[in-house]
């Protein structure tokens, strides 16, 4: 069996915030560490911990060209294992698992497994099916209108596959919710019609590995305290809770579509029966899964550990902690009527880590901070249809 410090370890793509705790903890257990990045302002670039850091291609809008540049990577240099760190890569190395099986392990589903859980509206079926909480979904406009007796306005249009709020719309009443569905239709693929859950509730994620067996080996559940844009987005602000009814539905939901390794699973609090209802899985790391390592939930480890045979130790233990993303949360303080009201109170850093900032690592927050005005400006841009 090999030892931590004969694994190589590709931790795809570096301009992922996730993979600045990922590189830590896998250098700390003695893992050659190497990120892939297409800026020499991505994270994994600007960090130090890193062994290696590659600038190669990296271009979404060409999965092709990306997924040949990754491959010619791994046919020049050994890893034995490779990780993906945001949904576009997560969806390459998936459906290349196969063919890359002989240049390195893969750290991700199996293509079938893994559509199954990006897909919103298989999630959905699968959940109403086994009763696990969450929203009464339609499968498209066509079943919206033969059961719309079922769900009250407002009404839910979002894509079935995505992240980060992109392309969610509340619709008030019928004639906005179909003119919004063929218009983002076009512009973001198939839609997912669903009931609106009132968002005076938490919203949380529930972060899980399975391992090789298909037994859960580690978990943490985290609140969604502030986040942003205010009407529905990204959180700015998060802190560990403990939620075993949380980990149990989404145990449940992830054992029914066989899933095995890590997952994110997006849910929200519904103040009319008091449950926390399952929106979505994210077939990948999350951005926030710094909060995990400083609660005491190594996720890399057991990734690892699960790669090299090992048996893994069941990691439960959740310490209370905050994370913060200054970046956003100071968009969300300038735009929120609550900034001054909220608890914990903004001006409050108790017990609370930065995503980005760390003294021992510095230069990454003001690499990341000139590489996000552009990112601002082009999220904008992909929000707005027109």
């Amino acid at each position: 069996m090999k030892d931590y410090k004969e694994v190589k370890v590709l931790l795809i793509e570096g301009r992922a915030r996730q993979v600045l705790p990922m590189a830590k903890s896998l250098r700390s257990l003695g893992c050659e560490v190497t990120t892939y990045n297409g800026s020499k302002l991505d994270p994994g670039y600007a960090s130090k911990y890193p062994h290696r850091k590659l600038l190669a291609y990296c271009n979404v809008h060409d999965p092709n060209g990306f997924y040949a540049a990754i491959r010619a990577e791994l046919e020049s240099y050994h890893y034995d294992l490779v990780i993906p760190m945001n949904d576009d890569v997560a969806i390459i190395l998936s459906q290349h698992k196969e063919d890359l099986k002989d240049l390195a392990t893969i750290a991700a589903e199996d293509w079938e497994t893994f559509q199954m859980a990006s897909d919103k509206l298989k999630t959905m079926l699968v959940c109403m099916q086994h009763d696990i909480p969450c929203p009464l979904s339609f499968t498209d406009k066509k079943d919206y209108m033969l059961n719309r007796d079922k769900v009250k306005f407002p009404i839910v249009v979002k894509p079935r596959t995505g992240c980060a709020a992109v392309g969610f719309h509340v619709s008030d009443n019928e004639s906005d919710l179909l003119e919004y569905y063929d218009k983002a239709e076009q512009k973001y693929g198939k839609m997912l019609i669903q009931e609106y859950i009132p968002q005076d509730g938490l919203q949380y994620k529930c972060e899980i590995f399975i391992d090789r067996d298909g037994e859960m080996k580690g978990a943490c559940v985290f609140a969604k305290v502030r986040w942003y844009p205010i009407d529905g987005g990204s959180s700015t602000l998060n802190e560990t809770v403990d939620r075993p009814d949380i980990i149990e539905d989404c145990y449940k939901l992830l054992r029914e579509i066989g899933w095995h390794g890590y997952a994110d699973i997006d849910l929200i609090e519904d103040t009319r029966d008091g449950k926390a209802k399952i929106m979505e899985i994210n077939p990948r790391i999350t951005g926030s899964v710094k909060i995990c390592f400083e609660a005491g939930v190594n996720f890399s480890q057991l990734i690892v550990d699960d790669f090299l045979g090992k048996e893994l130790i069941p990691q439960f233990n959740v310490q209370h902690k905050y994370l913060r993303y200054m970046h956003t949360d100071v968009l969300w303080f300038l735009k929120s009527p609550n900034r001054f009201k909220c608890k914990p109170s903004w001006f409050s850093f108790k017990n609370t880590t930065d995503q980005i900032f760390s003294w021992s690592d510095l230069w990454v927050f003001f690499a990341f901070t000139f590489q996000g005005f552009a990112k601002i400006r082009k999220d904008k841009q992909k929000r707005a249809v027109k």
